[in-house]
């Protein structure tokens, strides 16, 4: 790859200060653990956007798109070719009645304050999720008996020819942390919503509730890329690397947090290679103790 060639040619419809070279990923992921990104482009346009994966496929670069790094670890070595980061720089909404149009970048509990105060009922699930618009779509995310599938109508994507492609709610595929967005590696533009009508202080009272279980359960406190193991079928992943006595085990700076063994947790200044190896290690021993395979759900890219 041709770095400087390919950020001369970034340069030439993307202001500078969203064309990043040498970017720290540390920065940029929950985890705060990574190496560094040749390139980091912070698009703030659909424009922007396609000319970006137009660069990237006429250089045959790779190019990682990614959220605000919440479900993210980045490997030591880092990232080579472009990071695409649709977050803040990529956040518009706009809400007629029951309808919600919103860009892919949006933070959900941003999103979320603002579906409040238009007394919209059915998005309270994704309140705490600490994640983007995009990214929640992408792996149909979801908590506390809610699911992106619910209340999806539509999404806006930039297929792999570069097309742009509105899919509906059946088109997406959307299952248990998959869907067709990250099986074809598609980039969610916009995603457009239904919800309900209801009551303004009904619904922020359920908002409060679940911020309540989340905090009081989970390891807000330190950086970790939230729930590190998709859930097995029949079992929790927590409870089977606790009852595996793993809970509180630490390898580096990583660690299996203390308050809920279903996050791994940065301690210490961890590497990415103290958290793939502490990975490999609950994997294993919950393999041999319960003979049940744990799958990560935190999504790791990088040099290795």
């Amino acid at each position: 790859m041709d770095k400087l060639k390919i950020y001369g040619r970034l340069l030439d419809k993307i202001p500078s200060e969203a064309i990043l070279m040498d970017e720290r990923m540390s920065r940029h992921t929950s985890f705060e653990i990574g190496g560094t990104a040749d390139i980091l482009a912070l698009p703030k346009s659909e424009e922007e956007i396609k000319y970006i994966l137009e660069v990237c496929k006429e250089e045959n670069t790779t190019c990682y798109i990614m959220g605000n790094g919440s479900n993210l670890l980045v490997r030591d070595k880092g990232i080579r070719g472009v990071v695409l980061k649709l977050a803040e720089n990529y956040n518009k909404v706009k809400i007629e009645n029951e309808t919600v149009w919103a860009q892919s970048g949006i933070l959900l509990s941003n999103l979320s304050k603002i579906i409040v105060e238009k007394g919209l009922k059915g998005f309270e699930f994704a309140s705490g999720i600490p994640g983007t618009l995009g990214g929640a779509v992408a792996m149909n995310a979801g908590a506390y008996g809610g699911e992106m599938k619910d209340v999806i109508t539509s999404v806006l994507a930039i297929d792999n020819k570069g097309e742009i492609r509105k899919l509906s709610n059946k088109e997406l595929e959307l299952g248990y942390r998959s869907s067709i967005i990250q099986n074809e590696g598609y980039v969610v533009l916009e995603a457009e919503m239904r919800l309900l009508k209801g009551d303004y202080n009904e619904i922020n009272e359920t908002i409060k509730e679940l911020t309540e279980k989340r905090t009081t359960k989970q390891p807000l406190h330190l950086p970790s890329a939230g729930s590190t193991f998709k859930r097995p079928a029949g079992y929790f992943a927590g409870k089977l690397i606790e009852d595996a006595g793993l809970k509180g085990v630490r390898l580096g700076g990583a660690q299996v947090s203390e308050l809920h063994s279903g996050f791994v947790v940065n301690v210490d200044h961890a590497t990415a290679e103290d958290v793939i190896y502490l990975i490999a290690l609950i994997q294993k021993i919950v393999r041999d103790k319960f003979e049940v395979e744990l799958h990560p759900e935190v999504k790791i890219i990088g040099e290795a």
